[in-house]
Parts: structure tokens; C-alpha cells; sequence
């Protein structure tokens, strides 16, 4: 049953960012399901990820399963840079369009405790969850806000974007920058050649080699490859070009460590989550490998691993696209909620 979702803006004034830059009049998109309690204390926050917005969620949400929000309060904030919270597309003054500042994963989260703490009144949260780019913001809720953090969980994701990531990362911009006008007005939609660019790129990475060996890729409506980047297309046509754009750089500057806290030290940095944490890698993601989390698994104090066993690749984590790795993602998150 499809769960009753109220969207939202929280006005966050001018938003000082981590490189000293400020947003003017910055704000925040969401999402909620399910009612905050009286303590305010009965929080799940599972914020967005690469092409993801707060409508994203909800293949994960539902009465009867882990993100139950007849039980808990879940909000799901927007990413800078995703159109609904503050973007170059849609970001006042000289930030608007490619003069967008760089805003990492650090910032997001500064944007989202502050959504929660001087917007909703929380006390404190049960639980953050993410996949993707917001399963890294989700080591920086384990190491920089364990004050009101008890649990997070990462699905498909890394506490800092690995050199391989890194590089795939580099294709996305540098096909972006390859369009003839991109500093004119290129960056403000697509041409059809950047657009096949990006989503061949997409195509190759997000899912695995099995899942095309296996012909997983074919349905009624999907005869061939080029029918896989054609859909991708579609998801990317949603987007503003410079949105995307400026989502590859904060991606791209994932680090967990990079901040004033941490001084570039990882291992400190995985040394501090010291909440319980659990980290699920799929094990043919090619964006955020199993071995990166087992080398984060050794230094975290309270953390498990439970991997994903599917030939989705990265896509095994997407909310919706896989039922059968929707429930196994479920059933770990209902057991960690338990404390199990």
C-alpha cells in the first residue's frame, strides 16, 4: 500500500559552505511519511542520491515493512543541486547556472540537521539510511553528528569516492563539457549527442556485465542495449544539464574525512563512527565495491556487513528496481532497527 507523503521547503537563509562560499537564500526540499511522536524521537532520515529526488523513496516505505511509517517519522531531504533544493537552476544571483559553488556531502548533511533541528524539533534519529551518494552522507552522520544519531545504514556506498569512481565520475563531466555551447547555454539542456553520451556512460556502469550476459536487460518493451540507453536518456532528460553537473562534483567530493574535525584522515575518521552501523555492498556494483567496505568494516568499532547478492550491480540499491533485492534490503534494515 502506497504510504501518504506530505512534501515540504525549509528555508535555510544564507547557507555558509564548506569552501568558505555562501548560498543566498538557500532551502531544502522533502518528503515525510508518518507522524513525528511526542518524545520526537521516532526519526528515520533517508535522503537522496545521484538523479534522485524525494519521490524516490518510496518502493522502501510502507505499513508492514522496515520504513513503517505507521511506527516512525521518515524524512527524506533533497540534495543540493537536484531541483528541488537549491540548484543552478534555480539558485538566485551570480550562483545560478555553472557559477554554482561546489557543495559536498558535508554541506548536505549541515543542511539536513538543520532541517530536523530547528524545523521538525527532533530530539534525535533512529536511524539515517542512504544508497548511493546518500549512503556516504551516511558515514558523515556516523562521524560528525553522533549526538543525535543511533544507527545508520549505507546501501551501495562508500565513506570516500574511490580513484575508479572517481574516473567514471570524470566521464559524466567531461561529457557534459563537451557540448559545442556548454559555457553559453549548453549547460541549461541537453543536445541529443551529450545526451547519448552521458546515459551510454550510465549504461555501462550502473548495472553489471552478468546482468547482461544474462539477458536481465531484456523485457517486453527492451529489445536490445540501445533500448537500455534510451530509457536512460529518459531519466536524464528530467534533468537540467547544470544540476547534474554540479551533482557529479559533489560526488565526485565525497570524503568523509574532509573537514576540519578529520584533517583528511580516513582512518580516524571510520574510527569515530562509533554508533552501530551497517554497510550492504552488492557484489557487482562497480561504482562502491565490496572490498572498499570490508577495508571501512576493520576500522569501524560497532559496524557489520551484510552484502547484497545480485547482478543489478549499483542498481541493486535503487529503491523499486529490483523486487528481489527491495525485500533482502528490507528485511536487514527491519533486523538492524531491532537491534538484532
Amino acid at each position: 500500500m502506497m504510504s501518504q507523503m506530505t512534501e515540504g521547503q525549509y528555508e535555510l537563509g544564507d547557507f555558509a559552505l564548506q569552501n568558505g562560499q555562501v548560498l543566498r537564500d538557500a532551502f531544502i526540499g522533502y518528503a515525510t511519511y508518518g507522524d513525528l511522536n511526542d518524545a520526537a524521537d521516532n526519526v528515520i532520515i533517508f535522503p537522496t542520491w545521484y538523479t534522485g529526488t524525494h519521490h524516490g523513496v518510496d518502493p522502501y516505505i510502507g505499513e508492514g515493512k522496515a520504513l513503517d511509517p505507521s511506527l516512525y517519522f521518515i524524512v527524506v531531504p533533497d540534495m543540493f543541486t537536484n531541483g528541488y533544493s537549491t540548484s543552478p537552476s534555480n539558485a538566485i544571483g551570480s550562483a545560478n547556472g555553472l557559477e554554482f559553488p561546489l557543495v559536498t556531502p558535508f554541506d548536505n548533511v549541515a543542511a539536513q540537521r538543520r532541517l530536523l533541528l530547528e524545523h521538525f524539533r527532533i530530539t534525535s534519529i533512529e536511524l539515517m539510511v542512504g544508497f548511493s551518494m546518500s549512503g556516504q552522507q551516511a558515514y558523515h552522520w556516523g562521524a560528525l553528528h553522533s549526538d543525535i544519531v543511533r544507527r545508520i545504514c549505507s546501501i551501495c556506498g562508500t565513506a570516500r569516492t574511490s580513484p575508479h569512481n572517481w574516473a567514471m565520475l570524470h566521464a559524466y563531466k567531461s561529457a557534459m563539457e563537451a557540448s559545442a555551447d556548454w559555457d553559453a547555454e549548453g549547460h541549461k539542456s541537453w543536445t541529443p549527442e551529450i545526451m547519448t553520451l552521458v546515459s551510454s556512460i550510465g549504461a555501462t556502469m550502473a548495472m553489471s556485465q552478468d546482468w547482461y550476459r544474462d539477458g536481465l536487460h531484456l523485457t517486453d518493451e527492451v529489445a536490445s542495449v540501445a533500448d537500455v540507453i534510451s530509457n536512460l536518456s529518459q531519466l536524464f532528460e528530467q534533468w537540467v544539464p547544470a544540476d547534474l553537473y554540479a551533482q557529479t562534483l559533489t560526488w565526485m567530493s565525497a570524503d568523509v574525512s574532509a573537514n576540519e574535525t578529520f584533517n583528511g584522515d580516513l582512518e580516524s575518521a571510520l574510527k569515530a563512527i562509533e554508533v552501530p552501523a551497517l554497510l550492504m555492498p552488492c557484489d557487482t556494483d562497480m561504482y562502491f565495491r565490496v572490498k572498499d567496505n570490508e577495508a571501512e568494516l576493520s576500522l569501524m568499532p560497532n559496524a557489520s556487513m551484510k552484502v547484497i547478492h545480485s547482478k543489478w550491480g549499483h542498481m541493486a540499491g535503487m529503491p523499486g528496481a529490483n523486487p528481489d533485492d527491495d525485500r533482502f534490503i528490507d528485511q536487514a534494515l527491519a533486523t538492524f532497527l531491532e537491534g538484532r
